[in-house]
């Protein structure tokens, strides 16, 4: 029984919010993040990038208490603001090719231990505890974790007519999205839709993996510092965005890698031909249309790999991944690639025109071999968290992709 809370946001002043919202730190080039660091002095990421006001790049430890400062900072200047009741938050993402409507609450570290939040991705432990360290230290937790429920009729009515009031933000960035936020605060309306969700057998992590494990970390590590410690203390949660199956969009990650391994392009052939029937194209860049087809860029030309399933054995939710094929049938036997988080022969990509930039990319010798996916299912993710398996890294890239900033949830 899934378990959601309202909490009182830290969020934006209305006439700043347009200012304050942020993409993901990861997402900016370098002249792009120092022009807005330089111009914009309401953006976010004054907060998690501090060594800016002293024009030094800091790290840390001593990153982490400046991020605290900037924080306090914010909140001194009245460009944050503290919400007076506990809310549950919709958050509204609308460009011209996709739209996600969403929520905005707390969700139970009990539930992610209990897997009720049910995840598909290993986590590295060291990432686990610094990030945990990072939230102790700073006192807030400001990236969402996006999860994914079945859809469900009584929460979509709910929040559809949440949706027809004046939402209390309603901008649009420069990348053409428009951001639109209301703000739940009826205690009937709040509980009824805990009460939806309490229903629920399971909610799916979608990205957020260490996010929440770090959370798990840190209430474990208070509950034990705190003597009167009773469960329901705001580090025994964490601020997660829920949308219904149907609104998420995935995306594939795409391989790319360096060398074949000290084969030739003959050998290299060959070895496919073991497990896939292979055929070269020649009606231009070549994308798959359906599971376990795979489309491949070598030495110029395009070919399609057509996977021989009286050859290949299928015995678990993970073994029918198009990811995991690939890794078992070529990444790891023929060309050498155990380690796909750390190996520096390969490389991801992703995005609309990524098949493009991968022909590019191994035509200018960056690359020797690329490998074209279909885009893994929602119903796949589950699968693979329902049975307890972990996919292989870079499987999904998941949208909606969420602004920093608008909703803070303070530990």
């Amino acid at each position: 029984m899934a378990t959601i809370k309202p909490f009182k946001a830290i969020r934006p002043a209305t006439d700043k919010v347009a200012f304050v919202a942020s993409r993901s730190y990861e997402e900016y080039q370098e002249e792009e993040l120092q022009s807005i660091l330089k111009f914009n002095p309401f953006s976010f990421l004054h907060i998690i990038n501090p060594g800016f006001k002293f024009d030094k790049s800091i790290t840390g430890k001593e990153r982490f208490k400046l991020v605290h400062n900037r924080y306090l900072e914010f909140l001194e200047d009245a460009i944050f603001e503290k919400d007076e009741a506990p809310s549950l938050y919709l958050y509204k993402i609308t460009n011209e090719n996709f739209s996600s409507l969403g929520l905005f609450c707390a969700t139970s570290v009990q539930d992610y231990r209990d897997n009720i939040i049910k995840k598909h991705e290993d986590t590295i432990e060291k990432r686990e505890i610094l990030f945990a360290d990072y939230l102790k230290t700073v006192g807030f937790n400001a990236e969402p974790v996006l999860m994914t429920y079945k859809d469900d009729k009584v929460i979509a009515s709910i929040l559809e007519r949440e949706v027809q009031k004046v939402p209390i933000y309603n901008f649009t960035t420069t990348d053409k999205v428009q951001h639109q936020l209301w703000k739940i605060s009826k205690k009937e309306t709040i509980s009824a839709l805990e009460d939806a969700f309490y229903k629920m057998d399971a909610l799916y992590i979608a990205d957020g993996h260490h996010r929440s494990a770090s959370s798990c970390l840190l209430a474990e590590a208070c509950s034990k510092a705190n003597k009167d410690h009773s469960g329901k203390e705001s580090y025994n949660f964490f601020m997660s965005y829920l949308i219904p199956e149907s609104e998420v969009k995935i995306y594939e990650f795409n391989r790319m890698v360096k060398d074949l391994n000290g084969l030739s392009k003959e050998e290299f052939l060959i070895q496919l031909d073991t497990y896939y029937r292979i055929e070269k194209r020649d009606d231009g860049i070549y994308k798959p249309s359906k599971k376990h087809h795979f489309s491949m860029y070598l030495d110029g030309e395009f070919y399609s790999l057509y996977l021989r399933k009286k050859v290949y054995q299928f015995s678990d939710a993970l073994s029918e991944l198009d990811t995991q094929i690939l890794y078992k049938t070529i990444l790891e036997p023929v060309l050498g690639i155990s380690d796909l988080r750390n190996d520096k022969r390969i490389a991801y990509g992703y995005g609309k025109y990524n098949l493009i930039k991968m022909k590019n990319n191994i035509d200018n010798g960056d690359f020797a071999v690329g490998f074209g996916l279909v885009p893994i299912t929602v119903n796949e993710i589950k699968a693979i968290a329902d049975a307890g398996l972990v996919m292989p890294p870079k499987s999904t890239y998941i949208e909606p992709k969420l602004r920093s900033g608008l909703a803070i949830y303070e530990i």
